[in-house]
């Protein structure tokens, strides 16, 4: 049977200052990406935006989890490497300024770019191949096996701008798909190579911290249009709301992460491509509540989802904790809150300055049963 080795102690890796200036180009990818949401069609997203706006977002997610476990496993700060990640800081900048409503008529340019980004990571992976054949044998299996997904996930890119030329039919997307399938298939062999935990924690903390940061910048529009109560009102609760959504992921990973664990690390980045998915879209059902254009009905369906898939993946993370047994009866408790918030807002759906204070309540009590847990660990040791 496979099994990963072990990292050795006093090899704890340092986010590097090029890293921090490669996930501030995400920032822009993010609000990019968000801005594929804005063309409402009977009272809410229209359908098609919405599924662009999906697809985008997770092709982002997965670049920047290619290249973060790239560097977590193999970076040594040389000149290849950094040459790659201003190359793809580039790509990154090309792919997002084709990230349209229309995407039609950017459809080449885009997915262009995204293969290229794929090739450039592929080289990086050969190069440590021909590297790692002498210095660490063991290691070539995983290597390998990046090596063929990427390049099967640029082949496939390839065929699928070719195929839309005869077609129109846009199948390029399917790349994330089989590189999301060859991951889970082979999970033995991406579990040769322990990741370093604490460099992996702190990247994707940076990451959910950039996306809170564009979270931020987007409720910044209640603002608009002068002072007035209601422009006011709502500014507070959704500044509070990002505060209370903030407090839970940066209070687990402060006070209850153990970040000393020896894993492949592949579970605890796919939790965050669903938190940072879910953050995203609270930005934008954030921005919708003060909307009066915006149906009511599905505005909070749509905020009542984005809360419940980001609340259920932070309470995911438990696992990852300090004194986990296995179990946690917190999990009733937060699905106790979050069915009594779903009934609030969906008896309160035609009053949203009601609901928009539910919510703000909601965020302070789910943080509110972490800190409890954490005071109960505390006690227990």
């Amino acid at each position: 049977m496979l099994s990963f080795l072990k990292r050795q102690e006093g090899e704890e890796k340092k986010v590097e200052y090029v890293e921090l200036i490669y996930d501030l180009v995400f920032v822009y990818v993010i609000g990019r990406n968000s801005s594929l949401v804005g063309h409402i069609s009977n009272g809410f997203i229209a359908a098609d935006s919405y599924l662009t706006y999906v697809i985008c977002t997770l092709i982002t997610i997965q670049i920047w989890y290619l290249t973060t476990m790239f560097i977590n496993r193999y970076g040594d700060n040389g000149m290849s490497e950094y040459v790659g990640l201003f190359v793809n800081m580039f790509l990154l900048y090309y792919m997002a300024d084709a990230t349209r409503v229309h995407w039609e008529t950017h459809f080449y340019r885009y997915n262009t770019a995204w293969a290229l980004i794929i090739l450039n990571i592929l080289i990086q992976y050969w190069l440590k191949y021909r590297e790692k054949a002498k210095e660490a044998p063991w290691e070539l299996i995983n290597i390998r096996f990046f090596i063929k997904m990427l390049g099967a996930m640029a082949a496939v890119i390839a065929a699928g701008m070719l195929a839309y030329r005869f077609t129109g039919l846009p199948l390029t997307p399917l790349a994330m798909v089989l590189a999301v399938a060859l991951t889970v298939i082979n999970r033995k062999q991406m579990d040769l190579v322990a990741v370093d935990f604490p460099h992996l924690t702190e990247r994707v903390m940076l990451y959910v911290v950039f996306t809170f940061g564009e979270m931020i910048i987007a409720i910044s529009g209640y603002f608009e249009g002068g002072f007035s109560f209601r422009s006011f009102y709502y500014a507070l609760c959704a500044f509070l709301i990002v505060v209370g959504l903030f407090m839970s992921y940066g209070f687990l990973y402060d006070k209850l992460l153990d970040r000393e664990m020896n894993i492949s690390g592949n579970a605890y980045m796919l939790i965050h491509i669903f938190i940072i998915f879910a953050l995203s879209s609270l930005t934008t059902a954030l921005e919708f509540m003060r909307e009066p254009e915006i149906a009511q009905l599905p505005k909070n369906i749509y905020l009542i989802a984005s809360f419940a898939v980001y609340y259920l993946f932070i309470f995911a993370l438990v696992p990852y904790t300090k004194g986990y047994n296995g179990s946690f009866k917190g999990f009733r408790h937060f699905a106790a809150i979050l069915a009594v918030f779903v009934v609030l807002l969906a008896a309160l759906y035609k009053h949203p300055g009601i609901g928009i204070f539910v919510s703000v309540v909601m965020t302070f009590t789910v943080w509110n049963l972490e800190y409890r847990y954490w005071q109960k660990m505390l006690c227990s040791k």
